[in-house]
């Protein structure tokens, strides 16, 4: 009999014939036209492990049968912990969402004004996202450009790793600083692979290329124990076919190759997959999200759920100019579809102007979206108590239900209330000198800003941190 005690909106976009499609599709993409692998030592370790004929110069291969191979080595839930060793979150089972991600730029939340992005705003990001409990994790929120470039990731990681305990995903833009920031990490915490709270992400690149310095990394992740997050980025029309389909197989594809490599050179290591499905602007040369991309979203978290693995997919910032209707449409697109689809992390909120600028007031409105959008896909128990059948017989005909048993017991918690923006009646809203709720969110996200909490340690692995950058990164 089926579970009638729970109503929970749910979202599916792909029947499981078009699953084993798209999953074919790839295959054939893999084992046909193949892909193009720029590091030596990876294509050395697929030979070895599958034979040297799936290795032509550059060109790999990939039969079935070694992703066959690969989906079942793969773990599929990864338990993440925050940088005090508590367990934080496990990845494969629901919705997890963070802000970031590598901006360039800052946009004030007072004044909309956009300056390059510094250690300053790097911490106080830091402090909003402490501040906010949807926001779980916390990606590399900008590069940082008022330090040398060649010391810019230490300190983003340093200034991240100082100002949170939440998990941290870290994106490092100086390939050859990548170890020498997971070495800054273990100075200050020790072992990252007996509760890892530092997850790397990297990218391939479409169409078909893993290229060196995305392997390289790859090994040096899986090498230390540590989860690694495996993206690509698709702009339907330059990177990816124009059609959605090709753009879902093609880049289902490039997962699954991504699946092949860290299984060969760790097999059961913890990996989690998805793509960032863009669309390219003919006109203005550049990329951004539309409906169809969330579409396609939703189609790549139906895989890997298919799949049995971890997923991480798109967060829907880059088309706002600020906190505005245009950024708000488009997160409430992305957050409403994650939660009842089976999207499973999504690490990016936050980003305007094409995902070049971080905008802590876009972030605040991205959260009060989130907290709407999960507290829809929970549903709503119908079991005997919620039918209320005592109420009801207690109140009668024309009665009012303000005062009744249950009104009394529930009425704190059944009612969703925003942090930002009140209800406000007309009278009340026009007794407040008729405010915009734009200026409401504006100073709501500088109050959090100005009182988030920080860790009590923070002041010591600045101190370590800097010390360890001045000693071993410089030269």
């Amino acid at each position: 009999m089926a579970d009638t005690s729970l109503v929970r909106p749910r979202l599916a976009v792909l029947s499981p014939g078009q699953m084993e499609l798209v999953h074919d599709t790839s295959l054939r993409i893999l084992s046909g036209v193949g892909l193009r692998i720029d590091s030596e030592r990876a294509r050395q370790a697929l030979a070895r492990k599958f034979g040297a004929s799936v290795v032509a110069g550059d060109r790999v291969h990939l039969p079935a049968e070694a992703v066959d191979w690969a989906l079942r080595a793969a773990p599929a839930e990864i338990e993440v912990f925050d940088r005090l060793g508590r367990p934080a979150l496990r990845l494969g089972r629901r919705q997890h969402f963070g802000i970031g991600v590598t901006n360039l730029y800052y946009q004030d939340p007072e004044t909309d004004q956009v300056t390059p992005f510094t250690r300053r705003h790097m911490a106080d990001s830091m402090r909003l996202g402490n501040a906010l409990p949807y926001y779980e994790v916390i990606s590399t929120v900008g590069i940082v450009q008022d330090v040398p470039p060649q010391v810019s990731d230490l300190y983003a990681t340093l200034d991240m790793a100082a100002h949170t305990v939440k998990p941290l995903i870290i994106l490092v833009s100086d390939e050859p600083s990548f170890p020498r920031v997971l070495d800054l990490i273990e100075t200050l915490h020790g072992d990252l692979a007996a509760r890892p709270f530092v997850i790397p992400y990297l990218n391939p690149i479409s169409p078909l290329v893993i290229n060196a310095g995305t392997a390289d990394k790859l090994f040096t992740t899986l090498e230390r124990g540590l989860p690694v997050i495996y993206s690509n980025y698709g702009m339907a029309g330059a990177s990816t076919p124009i059609t959605p389909a090709g753009t879902l197989a093609l880049m289902n594809a490039e997962l699954l190759a991504g699946l092949v490599l860290s299984q060969t050179i760790r097999e059961g290591a913890p990996v989690v997959l998805g793509s960032l499905p863009a669309f390219f602007d003919m006109k203005g040369m550049g990329s951004f999200y539309e409906p169809r991309s969330m579409t396609i979203n939703l189609a790549c978290a139906e895989m890997m759920a298919h799949y049995g693995l971890p997923h991480c997919g798109s967060s829907g910032s880059g088309n706002g100019w600020g906190p505005d209707l245009v950024a708000a449409g488009m997160f409430w697109l992305n957050h409403l579809t994650s939660c009842i689809g089976q999207v499973g992390l999504v690490p990016f909120v936050g980003g305007n102007l094409g995902s070049l600028v971080f905008s802590p007031a876009t972030a605040v409105l991205a959260h009060e979206i989130i907290d709407a959008a999960l507290r829809f896909a929970a549903g709503f128990s119908l079991d005997e108590d919620s039918l209320a059948m005592q109420d009801i017989a207690h109140v009668g005909p024309g009665g009012d239900y303000l005062t009744s048993p249950l009104t009394l017991r529930l009425f704190r918690q059944s009612t969703w209330r925003s942090d930002v923006f009140p209800l406000l009646s007309l009278e009340a809203w026009q007794a407040r000198g008729s405010p915009q709720a734009t200026d409401l969110l504006r100073r709501h996200t500088v109050h959090l800003i100005e009182n988030a909490t920080i860790p009590d340690d923070r002041d010591e692995l600045i101190e370590r941190g800097e010390a360890f950058i001045r000693t071993h990164a410089i030269g």
